[in-house]
């Protein structure tokens, strides 16, 4: 099965959520929601994300945030993984704590965003959880009305400035602001079984199409659903000056150098060009579908221990 379309770019913000598996509790009590929230903090720093918004519920969180590089994927990863591990030894349990990959929309800086967070601040309020905003301590609410030392760490103000440029002025319109029901068009969308990867007007949504959405892509690759391709040509261009070999090394099926040059060119054609398993093997001078299916596993094998890759 495909992975879920991740869209990154320097600036980008997103709503992220992820839940327990089969609803199973993450947050058991005080002590495991402070555990996140340390362990968030320190994402924020380790790779410059902008953490504007979040709320902890029993069974999932929210997240409303800002990249300063194009590193979701591996802040997430680290947050997910880290939490985990640290859960499982607390709790005596072992696997996975969640039911999967979060799911992150990309959120355009309209409308939308002080919508996002209302939305992810009173969650407690429509969960049940509790009567007022301020008596549920797992939120960053109280990080919008006492912006002392505890707080420092939190991106608010690219959301209070939405409401003023005065900062007193700013949060009591942000007060005012939760007091207001949730925007139904965020209702709307949140109640949707399948969310929506991308979240702002029109134009936004066309924008962010035609940037990173291949037009035209075989429906057989599951990559067809990432950023636009580039051609096999200019991955063979890249292989060859990284390795330091010729193009007729990554034509032919050897050992040493060539051969792994040769499998990361065929990982890299089917991550980066949207080309089917059959249009790599002719371009790599095989026609066995197994042929490329191995070399992209050793690849991702080799990438996922570390090995050199520019």
């Amino acid at each position: 099965m495909a992975r879920p379309l991740r869209i990154e770019f320097d600036g980008a913000w997103y709503h992220i959520t992820n839940r327990g598996r089969r609803q199973e509790r993450i947050f058991h009590d005080s002590q495991d929601c402070k555990a996140f929230v340390d362990l968030l903090q320190g994402a924020s720093a380790m790779f410059r994300l902008g953490v504007a918004a979040y709320c902890l519920m029993p069974d999932h969180y929210h997240l409303l945030v800002q990249t300063s590089e194009a590193n979701l994927a591996r802040a997430m990863r680290h947050l997910g993984g880290v939490y985990t591990q640290w859960f499982n030894r607390r709790h005596g349990e072992d696997g996975p704590l969640f039911r999967g990959r979060y799911k992150a929309i990309l959120v355009g800086e309209d409308e939308y965003l002080a919508g996002l967070l209302r939305y992810i601040h009173r969650d407690p309020l429509k969960a049940g959880l509790a009567q007022d905003l301020a008596d549920y301590p797992w939120s960053s609410h109280h990080g919008y009305l006492h912006r002392g030392k505890a707080w420092k760490w939190l991106h608010a103000e690219p959301l209070l400035a939405r409401f003023s440029d005065d900062p007193g002025k700013a949060r009591a319109a942000y007060r005012r602001s939760m007091a207001e029901d949730v925007d139904e068009t965020i209702e709307r969308v949140f109640s949707l079984k399948k969310l929506p990867s991308v979240l702002g007007t029109p134009e936004f949504v066309q924008a962010i199409k035609d940037r990173f959405f291949a037009s035209k892509l075989s429906p057989e690759v599951p990559e067809s659903r990432l950023l636009a391709p580039v051609s096999l040509e200019a991955v063979t261009a890249a292989v060859c000056e990284f390795y330091g070999v010729g193009e007729e090394d990554l034509a032919t099926s050897g050992r040493g150098v060539g051969n792994e040059a040769r499998d990361m060119a065929m990982y890299l054609a089917r991550t980066l060009t949207g080309a089917s398993l059959g249009a790599i093997g002719r371009h790599f001078n095989t026609d066995k579908y197994s042929t490329v299916g191995s070399a992209i596993a050793r690849a991702k094998a080799r990438v996922g221990q570390g090995g050199a890759v520019a």
